[in-house]
């Protein structure tokens, strides 16, 4: 039997609120303050779960990094067909394009978030 119900992956970012925003769009998501956890939240339709945590001292992860590459970053399905309509709709809600060719594979396109969490589109 399980004892873990659930889990939620909790960014960082020096304005949480502004980040729950940018995914509860990317993701059609409900955007929440969870006063227990002291941070907002996002869940998508999917059931999906994301946290944002404030932290005065943010500094954005930097990718790639020579000396700490293999960093957290989300990946977020797209279903086949629809990776253009994602990708204008990530980069009008603020994301920056980090590398739309990810290596050749047609499939993958690799972002920023407006606080600078890499995340990747992927269709499939």
């Amino acid at each position: 039997m399980a004892t873990v119900a659930s889990a939620v992956l909790v960014l960082d970012s020096g304005e949480p609120e502004q980040l729950a925003l940018f995914y509860g769009a990317l993701l059609g998501g409900e955007v929440e303050y969870n006063p227990k956890a002291d941070r907002f939240e996002v869940t998508a339709a999917s059931g999906a779960r994301l946290g944002f945590r404030r932290d005065t001292g943010f500094a954005p992860p930097s990718w790639p990094r020579p000396d700490d590459s293999q960093q957290t970053h989300l990946e977020l399905l797209v279903p086949d067909g629809d990776l253009d309509a994602a990708e204008r709709a990530a980069v009008t809600h603020g994301a920056r394009p980090v590398d739309t060719q990810h290596g050749g594979n047609p499939d993958l396109r690799l972002y920023c978030d407006p606080a600078g969490h890499t995340f990747t589109l992927r269709a499939g």
